[in-house]
């Protein structure tokens, strides 16, 4: 079987898809891979579903060895790469032969990368999904002396790019409003989106401290409030009044007010955040963050016509011979003129 050993891995790399949604009844939230723009990314690069399975990489990657052909993509937060000691372009596709050794090391910047296997990871399946839940105990994180098995890989291409979209270097994040937001009053949400945050120290895949300079903020009667379920993008307001931004793995439930709701497509960037990086809050109403939703929706549907060929040096590809460099036939003895090939 086709896939790749693992000889060296970073802490916390684990193998993510799409989650599980509609586990909530049996205490699990979705889950899935924090950055899912990579998973696109990846599917795109390789041409294959977007809900196969890849390794989600926490800061740095790790070594690996592959025990047959297979094709890779590398997307997420750019780390660097080499395959036999030959650098690999990040955001790409690549073709890995039995016995070669794929190494990848630090985050350049961001936090999660992607290694992205042609017909997917193909590890246990629990409650619907490969993803590793780690609040819950589904699956556990990548070891040395694992294998990551191929799936069933249909495709062939490798050898595209893409320009992704940076999402590495924190920035602005849209809200809307819930229905625990006039809990809070109108000066306090100005005041929110007024504040400069960093992302704190305390931020797993759960979700993400937010902090400031200042006072903290704070909702009326927020010690009455019952528990209730939450999701991903909710931003709940802690009793010491810092934010946390509630990302994949969030609990199922919480007693926290909370001021608004990330919109989808921002949660990568929250996720990607390393501590310390400029992030601020920036409302919008519920009809324009359906826009910019779906805006991002369509862009993500068009990512694999934004995949191109990669634009190789020749001096260092090793497998420059199995290129066809001249295309077409030409005859030493048809005359051009006569043939109509020269007008």
């Amino acid at each position: 079987m086709s896939g790749l050993k693992v000889l060296r891995i970073g802490p916390l790399a684990s193998i993510q898809d799409q989650g599980r949604p509609g586990q909530l009844q049996q205490g699990v939230s979705c889950g899935g891979a924090a950055d899912l723009l990579a998973l696109a990314e990846g599917a795109a690069l390789l041409r294959q579903d977007a809900h196969l399975a890849a390794l989600e990489m926490a800061g740095i990657g790790g070594l690996f060895e592959a025990t047959g052909p297979l094709r890779i993509a590398l997307t997420g937060a750019p780390m660097q790469a080499s395959l036999d000691g030959e650098s690999l372009a990040w955001n790409a596709s690549h073709q890995v032969q039995a016995g070669q050794k794929l190494e990848i090391g630090a985050a350049r910047k961001g936090l999660y990368g992607y290694l992205h296997l042609g017909g997917g990871i193909a590890s246990e399946v629990l409650l619907g999904a490969r993803a590793v839940h780690v609040m819950s105990g589904l699956g556990s994180p990548v070891a040395v002396g694992d294998l990551l098995p191929c799936g069933a890989d249909r495709g062939r291409e490798v050898g595209l790019g893409l320009v992704a979209e940076d999402r590495f270097q924190g920035g602005a994040l849209r809200i809307v409003e819930g229905f625990q937001s006039d809990l809070f009053t109108a000066e306090v949400r100005a005041r929110f989106a007024d504040t400069a945050f960093k992302r704190g120290s305390r931020a797993n895949r759960m979700g993400v401290e937010m902090i400031s300079d200042g006072a903290g903020f704070s909702a009326a009667g927020q010690l009455n409030i019952l528990s209730e379920v939450i999701l991903p993008g909710d931003v709940q307001m802690t009793g010491d009044g810092k934010p946390f931004v509630l990302l994949r793995e969030a609990q199922t439930t919480g007693g926290y007010p909370r001021i608004g709701t990330v919109l989808p497509c921002d949660l990568s960037k929250v996720a990607q955040a390393q501590a310390g990086m400029d992030l601020q809050f920036v409302w919008v109403t519920l009809d324009e963050g359906l826009a910019i939703q779906a805006r991002h929706d369509a862009m993500v549907k068009a990512l694999p016509s934004a995949c191109k060929p990669l634009l190789r040096d020749p001096a260092m590809m090793q497998d420059l011979l199995s290129f066809q460099l001249v295309s077409g036939v030409v005859s030493a003895e048809a005359d051009p003129f006569e043939s109509g090939d020269i007008t």
